[in-house]
């Protein structure tokens, strides 16, 4: 149908119980794809499921765990049939200066937004290749373009998420499957809330002023449904979408 141009494919979302993974959820679903959410919150991700237009299937999973992004992947093909496009936009944003760091939030920024987004990629490239080609889709951020004081761990793993997608979007054409790096600028949604620090939530927000109306979670969405529906001679490799009165 020429308004569900996703009807007959699967799509796998991390990160979708909020924000920019809810809401590419919601538009792949509209587009036609049977969905497979993954979160930790399972109760968001019930409350989603239900608001969705086609088939869905809720996964309460951490993706830093392997055995569980791992099981994620396998369980959507397995549901669902197949598996066409794998979104990987779980991610954490803990910003701060190196000096006096807590290691541990590094570690964690590192299992998810790394880690996790290479093992969902690992276990469905063969599922995405065997059910006749699709896209994968890393959500990236602007500041895996440019690296700015008290983002140095976060720059570094989106730093990461461009390297690694460019050279995966290498290997991996010759199997069908697309590879796409979205790159948002300044969004309005929870991501900001993890961090407690009052110097960087400080600086969170005269970034917000200075900026004015920050992208909404649908905008990136949008984006992500232009990337997967294009012909499939067409590879958007990068997306860079900053909100207009964003500067940097």
């Amino acid at each position: 149908m020429a308004n569900q141009p996703l009807a007959g494919r699967v799509a796998a979302v991390t990160g979708a119980s909020s924000g920019i993974g809810a809401a590419t959820a919601t538009a792949l679903s509209r587009a036609g794809a049977t969905v497979a959410l993954a979160a930790r919150r399972r109760d968001r991700l019930e409350e989603l499921a239900e608001q969705l237009e086609g088939e869905a299937s809720v996964h309460e999973v951490d993706v830093a765990d392997e055995a569980q992004a791992r099981s994620f992947i396998e369980q959507a093909h397995a549901q669902h049939g197949g598996l066409h496009v794998l979104v990987n936009n779980a991610g954490v944003m803990l910003l701060g200066p190196v000096a006096g760091a807590d290691t541990g939030e590094w570690r964690r920024m590192l299992d998810v937004n790394l880690w996790g987004l290479l093992v969902c990629t690992h276990a469905a490239l063969p599922l995405i290749a065997a059910s006749g080609g699709g896209d994968i889709v890393n959500v990236s951020s602007v500041a895996g373009r440019r690296a700015d004081a008290g983002g140095a761990v976060y720059n570094l793993t989106k730093f990461g998420v461009h390297a690694f997608s460019e050279a995966l979007r290498q290997e991996a054409l010759h199997a069908g499957v697309r590879v796409t790096v979205i790159a948002p600028g300044m969004v309005d949604t929870e991501l900001q809330g993890h961090n407690t620090n009052p110097v960087v939530l400080s600086a969170i927000e005269k970034a917000r002023e200075r900026t004015g109306e920050a992208l909404k979670a649908e905008d990136v969405a949008d984006t992500i449904l232009y990337a997967v529906t294009r012909p499939r001679h067409v590879d958007l490799n990068e997306i860079l979408v900053r909100p207009t009165g964003q500067v940097r």
